[in-house]
C-alpha cells in the first residue's frame, strides 16, 4: 500500500505518516519547509520518504505526482492560519491568502493526483469543524472549510469508484496554534476542553487513527467525518 500525505511534516499529517508507516504502509510525506521536512524524517520511521513540494505551485504538484506513481491513498493536509477574525474587523485580503493556503492547494493536489491513483484507492481531505460550529470569529475559516466540504460528496460521485472523504476536525494541540503567544494557546485549550462534552481538546493521533479507518474501510466514501470531542453539539 502506497501512501502519499501532503502536508505531512507536521500536526495531523505527520501523526498520520507515523500510524501508517507502523501498518507497513509506503509513505511520502511532503511540505514546503526544508527544516520541517528533516525533523520529521527523523523523527518517523526509516520507511518514511519525504519531499519538499510548494502545495501552492500546480506545476510543482503535477510534477510529483507523476514521480509517486501509482498511488493508493491520498491524504491532503495542507493548511494555514489566515482568514480568522471579527468579521466587521475581518482583512479580506487575509482571507483571500487563507484560500490561497488552504482551499486551493488542496484541490491542486487532488487534481494532479487523479491520473495516478490507484480506481480502488482512497483520497482524504482534513477540513475543520469551523465549517459548522458557527463560532464567532470564525466566518472567514468557515467559509475555507465549508467549501472543501461541500465538495466531497459531489466528487465522490464524479471521481467513483475512486473514493473521497473528508476528515473534519476540533481544536487539536498541533503547531496552526503557534500564532498565538504560549499563554494565550494554553488558556484557549483550556477554554475548549472545558467546552468539549470529553473534557479535553484532540490529539493529532485521534485525527490519524480516523484516517486509517477511511484508507482501510472500502465502503466509506463522500462522507464529512467530524472528530470534535462533541464541541459542535
Amino acid at each position: 500500500m502506497k501512501v502519499v500525505i501532503a502536508g505531512g511534516t507536521s500536526g495531523i499529517g505527520l501523526a498520520t505518516a507515523a500510524l501508517l508507516a507502523k501498518e507497513d504502509a509506503g509513505v511520502t510525506i511532503t511540505g514546503r519547509n526544508p527544516q520541517k521536512m528533516e525533523a520529521a524524517l527523523a523523527a518517523l520511521p526509516a520507511n518514511v520518504k519525504g519531499q519538499c513540494v510548494n502545495g501552492a505551485d500546480a506545476s510543482e504538484i503535477k510534477a510529483f505526482m507523476a514521480a509517486q506513481s501509482p498511488v493508493d491513498h491520498l491524504v491532503i493536509a495542507l493548511s494555514g492560519a489566515k482568514g480568522g477574525g471579527l468579521f466587521k474587523e475581518l482583512d479580506l485580503a487575509q482571507l483571500q491568502a487563507g484560500f490561497a493556503e488552504k482551499f486551493f492547494p488542496q484541490l491542486q493536489t487532488l487534481q494532479a493526483a487523479l491520473p495516478y491513483m490507484a480506481a480502488n484507492g482512497s483520497v482524504t481531505l482534513i477540513t475543520s469543524v469551523s465549517a459548522r460550529t458557527h463560532a464567532p470569529g470564525t466566518s472567514g475559516l468557515a467559509a475555507i472549510n465549508g467549501a472543501l466540504e461541500l465538495m466531497v460528496p459531489t466528487l465522490a460521485k464524479e471521481l467513483r469508484p475512486l473514493r473521497i472523504n473528508a476528515v473534519s476536525p476540533g481544536v487539536i494541540d498541533t503547531p496552526w496554534w503557534n500564532f498565538l503567544p504560549e499563554d494565550t494557546r494554553n488558556a484557549t485549550f483550556a477554554q475548549y476542553a472545558q467546552a468539549a462534552p470529553v473534557g479535553r481538546i484532540g490529539k493529532p493521533e485521534d485525527i490519524a487513527a480516523v484516517i486509517a479507518q477511511l484508507i482501510q474501510n472500502t465502503f466509506i466514501t463522500g462522507q464529512i467525518i467530524t472528530v470534535d470531542g462533541g464541541l459542535a453539539l
